[in-house]
């Protein structure tokens, strides 16, 4: 029966979206779209010590987003790409985020984590057993030793059970805090020497961030309004397209994401493997996101000012009105 498929995510939904229509009076095309003019509200102080308190770790508050972020890297981990030893920041680090819905009555929790094999699904499980979700499971690369998984996990409610939920779920995997040993010393020679900073971000035309010997870009997707379960999803809680790039300028990897609409999706391949850069994945992030989103996981290696145009032909792809085409082929 038609009923048998309307989950407690749903549910969520519907009763967040439809108490919003009833009180404000909007239309109800309104309502089940979740397109409205509402504005975020901020995290308080004690949601976001309640955040950093379940965590034993502090994180960081981005104000233009009201979003709080944690990052959570495998310190313990030793990774190497075709048998060559690339860093942490490289692509080894997930997160977790804290966001409210629009009318302020609730809150999401999403998070993405870095796993082992055989970590998977004892985390489903603990996920499952304290009340949140499993969105996504995937790789983001191709030719790394050992084999990493990445697991989205979001769940809805107030930011301090949030908070307890995700905790607990995390607590008996390497992923918590305490958990984690200490990142190494940092590193004399950083993203900035190893880069020619300015240059790439000339040909990307946004500025990237100094990360340890890594240096990346993470940009949004301005140009859409992308609701999920009543929150507005943006870069800070995982909307965005990314790029790291690791080793040297004349000898460097570069790994990320693309965040696109449906019709973008080859669009985006046809430029990514016109600039010689290698498909990792295709898949999804989020769950109830509209309008849905796809992500795509790349790889290359070569010199940093070719790696970085072939990022930015894929951005230029984004924005751009659907054809009339269907599977790249006209209609």
């Amino acid at each position: 029966m038609e009923n048998s498929n309307f989950t407690r995510r749903h549910a969520l939904k519907a009763t967040a979206v439809l108490g919003t229509a009833l009180l404000t009076g909007i239309d109800r095309a309104s309502a089940m779209g979740i397109i409205t003019a509402e504005k975020t509200p901020p995290l308080s102080a004690s949601e976001m010590a309640s955040i950093e308190t379940a965590l034993g770790k502090k994180g960081a508050y981005k104000e233009a987003e009201f979003t709080h972020l944690t990052p959570l890297p495998r310190n313990d981990l030793k990774m190497k790409i075709k048998g060559e030893a690339v860093p942490i920041p490289f692509g080894f680090g997930g997160w977790v985020a804290f966001k409210k819905t629009t009318d302020g009555k609730s809150a999401m929790v999403m998070s993405d984590t870095v796993l082992l094999q055989e970590e998977v699904n004892p985390l489903i499980s603990a996920a499952h057993a304290n009340g949140l979700e499993i969105a996504a499971i995937h790789n983001h690369f191709f030719y790394e030793e050992p084999r990493i998984f990445y697991m989205h996990i979001h769940g809805m409610g107030s930011v301090e059970e949030l908070a307890k939920k995700y905790a607990d779920t995390i607590r008996d995997s390497k992923i918590f805090p305490a958990n984690q040993p200490s990142a190494s010393a940092p590193s004399a020679v950083t993203g900035k020497e190893n880069f020619d900073t300015a240059a790439l971000d000339a040909i990307v035309k946004y500025s990237g961030t100094v990360n340890g010997p890594t240096y990346k870009y993470t940009i949004g997707r301005s140009d859409l309004k992308i609701m999920a379960m009543g929150v507005e999803m943006t870069a800070a809680i995982g909307l965005n397209s990314w790029a790291s790039f690791a080793g040297k300028q004349d000898d460097a990897h570069i790994a990320g994401d693309i965040a696109m609409l449906q019709h973008e999706v080859n669009d985006v391949i046809k430029v990514l493997r016109k600039n010689n850069l290698e498909i990792v994945a295709v898949h999804n992030h989020m769950l109830d996101d509209d309008p849905h989103m796809i992500f795509l996981h790349y790889y290359g290696r070569g010199q940093a000012a070719t790696l970085a145009q072939g990022f930015r032909a894929a951005l230029d792809v984004l924005g751009k009105k659907k054809g009339k085409s269907m599977g790249g082929m006209k209609m």
